[in-house]
This record gives structure tokens, C-alpha cells and sequence, in this order.
């Protein structure tokens, strides 16, 4: 008796990530890097959440933020906002002093 190609894939599959753990990264929180910001304050009206604060220092409510948005992001002009990410246990922070070129 042969076994199906299907289910010997699902064997292999099966014995290859036996135990395995993946390690996700995930979207942590978002930060405004205050030196880099010009307080022109477009991160506000693009939030669908309202998760930007209008008044300064415009502080960032992380529960209300939703995870695949990216459009305050993509609005900053001087790049001040980033992403803190998170995989596993440890957080992963870019240093304060790069950004991403455009």
C-alpha cells in the first residue's frame, strides 16, 4: 500500500517543524522621535482612530492605533515617527538617530 503524495507531504511537514516555535515579529508601538519632529502636526488629521493627541507634545494612544495602519507613518514629513517591534520577549527598537532615507 503507497501513500498519497499529499499525505507524505503532510508527514515531512509534520516531522520538519515538530516542536518548532515560530518567532513572529509584531508591531509593538509607535514613537515620535521628539527631535526629529517639526510639529506640523499631519499625523493628526490622517489617523482614522484619533490615536494622535492634537495638543502638544502630541502624545500617541497605542490602544486605539490599528496594527496594519501605517498612515501617520507615511504622512510625516521629517520621518520623527517609527515603529518599536516586538519578537518574542525582546522589543526591537531602531536607534533614534536613523531613519529611512526617502
Amino acid at each position: 500500500m503507497t501513500t498519497p503524495a499529499k499525505d507524505m507531504f503532510e508527514l515531512f511537514s509534520q516531522a520538519l517543524f515538530e516542536g518548532v516555535k515560530p518567532m513572529m515579529v509584531l508591531r509593538d508601538h509607535l514613537v515620535r522621535h521628539p527631535d526629529r519632529c517639526t510639529h506640523n502636526a499631519v499625523c493628526i488629521p490622517v489617523c482614522p482612530t484619533g490615536a494622535w493627541l492634537s495638543t502638544p507634545p502630541f502624545k500617541f494612544d497605542s490602544s486605539r492605533c490599528v496594527e496594519t495602519c501605517r498612515l501617520c507613518l507615511d504622512a510625516c514629513p521629517s520621518q520623527a515617527i517609527y515603529v518599536v517591534f516586538r519578537k518574542g520577549e525582546k522589543l526591537l527598537v531602531p536607534p533614534p538617530d536613523r531613519a529611512p532615507a526617502k
